[in-house]
């Protein structure tokens, strides 16, 4: 039996500054965007892996407005979990984020004791990205 990872929801509040985020900053690439009931769901792959998908969508799309206005008020203050990428040159991609200027730096590159090196950033919607050195 194979059990592998295939997809990853990321809660966005502003899809459109998301995906110049994830896609233009980070370089993942738009597999498919849907939009339904005025939301957006946007999937986006790695160039290395494009069996993973990351889907960004929007607190309030396909949920009740009571969950949607929960999940909305976590994201605001930036307490949903993270996502953890892994980059073949974390001071390269560090730069790059520091260049496009749209993610709070949290961590440039550094050592950690647990023996990964990497940084880390707060998306447009304030979620945590680390990015490891591969």
């Amino acid at each position: 039996m194979t059990v592998s990872l295939s997809h990853v929801h990321v809660l966005v509040d502003d899809p459109d500054a998301a995906l110049l985020f994830y896609r233009d900053t980070l370089g993942l690439e738009v597999k498919n965007e849907v939009a339904n009931d005025g939301f957006r769901w946007i999937t986006l792959t790695p160039a290395e892996q494009p069996e993973i998908e990351i889907v960004l969508s929007q607190p309030h799309a396909g949920r009740s407005a009571e969950l949607g206005d929960e999940l909305a008020a976590l994201l605001a203050k930036g307490e949903l979990p993270g996502v953890l990428f892994r980059a073949d040159d974390l001071d390269a991609t560090f730069d790059k984020v520091l260049a496009a200027g749209n993610a709070e730096i949290l961590q440039e590159p550094a050592s950690q004791p647990w023996g990964v090196r990497d940084a880390a950033f707060r998306d447009p919607a304030g979620n945590l990205v680390r990015i490891s050195q591969a």
